[in-house]
């Protein structure tokens, strides 16, 4: 038996998790592949973590804490990617799936990090400081990667820059239910928020976006004043029994696929989660 998160406290989730349960049965939505980053800082409670509360008419998780993140764009794939750090063969053998996956999930995060809170990891060279994304003509050059007018590839191209894959690393791997239907697999990934940029959350998915103290956080979602999804819950409790923002940006060395499972549980339907 693993952990249980009530159904009150899992948003987005329709009656079809209790029709599920009750033994209808449909078919499985095909999971899109994505990628979400917990950027990370050290504030004066200790690790502080970036969110946003998504709007409350997004067809999924609507009023929900999450971390930036979205899907692979099937751009984010190519040899055209300037990139610096493990390569996406190396990637793959931490993610455990092919090379192009591998670089379209990483590509993917560095992406939606920039779109939806402003934050670039990437450089002109291989190590020392960031790009500076503080000129107004960056917020442009955001709003054409968010309405695909132009790829992550064509931006650093442009920018002669080069994505920084050494500045994230892989936590958790997630899959969303088969009852679901927008199903998501999904990597969560860390960086460290840079010294030299600001995230500022301008994006029209979310209608709040701040640094959170992750106690805080949670004790807002115990209270039922704050939602979150169970693998943030997981994520965000990891965060806050981190002793430095240093100490969650590392690896995670067993990275096995986590899918909930809906069960009767003592308070109702829940969403169970094993943790291998």
């Amino acid at each position: 038996m693993g952990r249980q998160f009530p159904l009150t406290t899992t948003p987005g989730i329709s009656d079809a998790a209790t029709r599920w349960l009750a033994g209808e049965r449909w078919d499985e939505a095909p999971p899109r592949r994505a990628s979400t980053v917990m950027l990370v800082r050290d504030g004066t409670a200790g690790p502080e973590v970036f969110m946003l509360r998504r709007v409350s008419g997004m067809a999924f998780a609507p009023s929900t804490m999450v971390f930036p993140g979205g899907g692979v764009d099937p751009r984010d794939v190519g040899s055209d990617v300037p990139w610096a750090g493990p390569s996406a063969a190396d990637w793959a053998v931490r993610l455990g799936c092919s090379p192009a996956e591998a670089q379209g999930y990483v590509a993917a995060a560095v992406r939606e990090v920039f779109e939806e809170c402003g934050v670039l990891l990437a450089g002109p060279a291989p190590d020392g400081p960031l790009a500076r994304v503080d000129d107004p003509s960056w917020r442009e050059v955001r709003e054409r990667l968010v309405d695909r007018r132009l790829s992550l590839a064509e931006v650093l191209v442009e920018h002669d820059l080069v994505l920084r894959s050494d500045l994230i690393v892989a936590k958790a791997h997630w899959l969303t239910p088969v009852f679901e239907p927008r199903r998501y697999d999904t990597w969560f990934f860390a960086a460290l928020m840079p010294d030299s940029q600001v995230a500022d959350g301008h994006t029209t998915e979310a209608d709040h976006a701040d640094w959170f103290v992750p106690g805080t956080l949670l004790g807002a979602y115990a209270a039922g004043t704050a939602l979150m999804l169970p693998p943030t819950v997981i994520c965000v409790e990891q965060i806050r029994d981190a002793p430095c923002a240093a100490d969650v940006v590392v690896h995670s060395e067993a990275l096995p696929l986590i899918m909930p499972e809906v069960v009767d549980g003592a308070e109702g339907p829940a969403m169970e989660v094993v943790e291998r």
